[in-house]
């Protein structure tokens, strides 16, 4: 599976660019969140989840925290929280994993649950079996699939200012048609770990794939380039609706219930010292401007509908 996604990610990037409290991103961040990105897409797109992947990196460096969020309509989302300088030729653990306290996160948050159903999650360290820091989103990616999965999987991943793209390549699960979902891990998927011939094969010519290649060939150069001994059946590619492309989930609604969450003291405390409570979504940009007025209102009605849901009960 491939994915190349020009517009959708550098709408993300201008937004970013656009916010006057953080700015644009540095190379090093906007490159590995571009990274995120594509493997996030690649992997919704995989499994055809009834639900949101969240693709998550945080630890111990200027890097707090980096998010992609991706519908089942593949509607995507992402931001990163970055506190002080981020060195030019910073690598992946001098960003987020110093310590060794680094962590990728995938969640799977169903759209329909059942009752008392949680969203399933799988954490990895950003280090391998022999402890060594993993310098690379997709080595992360593999090595996750891996522990969690056990499946075999290749990714390639490259983003500049222009373009986040990806390869993956899988083996398919030895039951089922899906995988990333918990329980559908078997010792029997276990058991093929590294066995495929065929796998094998395809992933070491993937593996052969550069950066520069990645993010300037057309897709059908890049197969034609990997993979001109093998028989390709090519699936039309996604576009318009269906594609991969930008989508914030925010509203004035939801920013309104997380100034009631603070409560009327906090609230209050923020209007005496400035004319507003300002919200600014870090994925969009939008920004929110409650002014008294507003902030009383929204506690009015947080009261009635408290004193609403006591009557009916």
């Amino acid at each position: 599976m491939v994915v190349r996604l020009t517009d959708t990610w550098t709408e993300i990037l201008r937004r970013r660019a656009s916010n006057n409290i953080t700015g644009g991103y540095d190379a090093p961040v906007r490159d590995m969140l571009g990274e995120m990105v594509a493997a996030a897409a690649l992997m919704q797109a995989n499994i055809k989840f009834d639900g949101s992947l969240v693709l998550q990196i945080f630890g111990d460096g200027p890097v707090k925290l980096a998010v992609v969020e991706v519908q089942p309509d593949l509607a995507l989302r992402a931001t990163a929280t970055v506190v002080g300088q981020v060195d030019v030729a910073a690598t992946l653990s001098q960003m987020v994993n110093v310590t060794n306290a680094g962590r990728c996160a995938i969640t799977l948050d169903p759209n329909s649950k059942f009752p008392g159903q949680q969203p399933y999650q799988g954490v990895v360290p950003l280090f391998d079996d022999r402890n060594h820091k993993i310098e690379k989103i997709s080595e992360v990616l593999e090595h996750y699939m891996l522990q969690s999965e056990q499946l075999d999987t290749a990714l390639v991943l490259a983003a500049n200012e222009y373009v986040a793209a990806g390869l993956l390549i899988q083996r398919l699960p030895v039951q089922g048609t899906s995988n990333l979902s918990g329980s559908m891990v078997s010792k029997e998927n276990e058991d093929r770990i590294g066995l495929d011939e065929h796998y094998n094969r395809i992933a070491i010519l993937a593996g052969s794939l550069k950066r520069e290649e990645l993010l300037n060939l057309d897709v059908e150069t890049i197969l034609r380039r990997l993979f001109w001994e093998e028989q390709i059946t090519r699936f039309e590619p996604l576009q318009g609706d269906t594609a991969p492309r930008f989508a914030c989930s925010c509203s004035r609604e939801r920013v309104g219930r997380m100034i009631v969450s603070l409560g009327r003291e906090e609230a209050q405390s923020i209007l005496s010292e400035r004319p507003d409570i300002e919200v600014s979504c870090e994925y969009c940009g939008v920004q929110y401007h409650f002014d008294a007025v507003d902030a009383a209102q929204l506690f009015t009605a947080s009261v009635q509908q408290s004193d609403g849901g006591a009557a009916t009960h």
